[in-house]
This record gives structure tokens, C-alpha cells and sequence, in this order.
């Protein structure tokens, strides 16, 4: 691997996935040194909802709703869903003892990383379409010929790979986590 791709493709990945940890521990920290651990239980509420509030992404994508601009939409859902992910592994933190939490945060953690490899994938593949536009109009070729469709085709392959594997990936981690949510609300301990 050559260090230039190392570092503009490898390196801001393993950088994000750091700042997401570190953002974690910090948080979680913070709640213990000022006796708030207990705040951790409730935070699994607003970050679940932020989560589910950042599929308004994949909804437009998918022609559900109409309204929101694809490209706007997708900074909201990355940014909706890295604040919901920090909530939610703060809310996990190492508190629970029960099978079914860790399943559902090892599914998360699982969809975070699928999550940023097709972020970087996407970012992968615009520059290299970009760099072969210009190749193509520096020789002299005009936009919206065959051979930029063409271009355009290929960039974006390995991104359609990838959401075929990003979306079993988001549906288990649904999965896991609604059994989560509904067990809790189950034992609770209502009074």
C-alpha cells in the first residue's frame, strides 16, 4: 500500500473511528467524575431516536419521502448517526451483564465502521472520477459523453458493493436493538 493512500484513505478512517472512542471515554468519564452515572441509562433514549432520525437519508435514497437535497441528507445522517452511536456507547459503557445489550453494541460498533467504509469509499471514488473528468476534458472529451457516463459507472460500483453489505449489517443491528428495547421495557421494574 502507498503512503499517499495510506494516508488520505486509511489514516482519517482509523482517525475517526479513534475520535468516536475517545469521545466516548471522555463522555462516559465526565458522568463518573461528577457522580452522574446514572444519566448513562437514559442516554440510550435520544441517541436511538437520533439514529432513527438519521434515516431520513436512506428514505430519500429510496424514494419514500420527496423533500431534502441527497447531499445535505447524507451529512445529516453521518452526523445524526455518529452523535446517536457516541449516546448509545455511553449509555452501553460496561454497565449491563445481559447477553442481548452487548449483541446489539456489537452490531453498532459493526455498522459504525461499515458505516465510515462506505463514507470513505464514496469520498474514494468522487476523486477518482473527478481526476479522470479532467483527464478526459484535458484530451478533449466534453462532459455527458459515453466515456465520463462510463467513468461514472465504474467510480461508483464499489459503493453499490458496499451498500449491499451495509444494509443486512444496519437491518441486524435494528434487529438487536429493538429486542434490546423491548426487553428493557419488559423488565424495567415498574413501580
Amino acid at each position: 500500500m502507498s503512503t499517499a493512500i495510506f494516508r488520505r484513505d486509511v489514516l482519517p478512517f482509523a482517525a475517526a473511528l479513534c475520535v468516536l472512542a475517545a469521545a466516548t471515554l471522555a463522555a462516559d468519564g465526565l458522568l463518573h467524575l461528577l457522580g452522574m452515572v446514572w444519566l448513562g441509562r437514559w442516554l440510550g433514549i435520544p441517541g436511538t431516536l437520533l439514529i432513527v432520525a438519521s434515516f431520513g437519508y436512506s428514505l430519500r435514497k429510496r424514494k419514500l419521502i420527496r423533500h431534502g437535497q441527497p447531499a445535505t441528507l447524507l451529512r445529516w445522517h453521518e452526523g445524526l448517526a455518529w452523535l446517536g452511536s457516541l449516546l448509545i456507547l455511553v449509555h452501553a459503557g460496561v454497565h449491563f451483564n445481559a447477553i442481548l445489550p452487548w449483541l446489539a453494541t456489537v452490531a453498532m460498533a459493526i455498522n459504525i465502521v461499515s458505516g465510515l467504509t462506505g463514507k470513505f469509499l464514496l469520498d474514494r471514488a468522487r476523486r477518482r472520477l473527478d481526476a479522470a473528468r479532467a483527464t478526459l476534458q484535458a484530451r478533449g472529451v466534453a462532459p455527458g459523453t459515453g466515456d465520463v457516463a462510463y467513468l461514472d459507472a465504474l467510480s461508483f460500483d464499489a459503493v453499490r458493493k458496499w451498500r449491499v453489505v451495509h444494509f443486512p449489517i444496519t437491518l441486524a443491528f435494528g434487529v438487536l436493538a429493538l429486542a434490546h428495547i423491548v426487553s428493557s421495557l419488559l423488565f424495567w421494574g415498574w413501580r
